[in-house]
């Protein structure tokens, strides 16, 4: 009884991460948006050709709560706590590490 009762709970957890990893990429896919704009009007700094890899790389290292900052964004529009978030995940040096590798891809070093 109790094996089964430990098997029913491990496949009801396996379900949640399932439908947890699903939101969490459909809302990074949704943020894409938003960090492509602020970069393209918040960063000029930042080449025309680079600010796709970029959004990936700040896509790619920005945690849940940054991803819900957002899409908050996506339905209020950028402010300045958009770009400050942006900036925050720049200045991390895992996220550093791969705007590297995507400079360096694309050619731009």
């Amino acid at each position: 009884m109790r094996l089964a009762a430990l098997a029913l709970c491990m496949v009801g957890l396996a379900a949640c991460t399932e439908v947890t990893e699903a939101v969490d990429s459909t809302a990074r896919a949704g943020a894409k948006g938003v960090v492509t704009e602020t970069l393209a009007t918040r960063f000029p700094q930042v080449p025309k050709q680079l600010i796709t890899p970029f959004t990936d790389c700040i896509i790619d290292y920005a945690d849940a709560m940054e991803v819900r900052e957002f899409a908050r964004a996506a339905v209020v529009g950028v402010d300045e706590t958009t770009v400050s978030v942006v900036r925050n995940i720049l200045a991390r040096p895992e996220t550093r590490t791969c705007l590297q590798a995507r400079t360096l891809e694309a050619g731009l070093s």
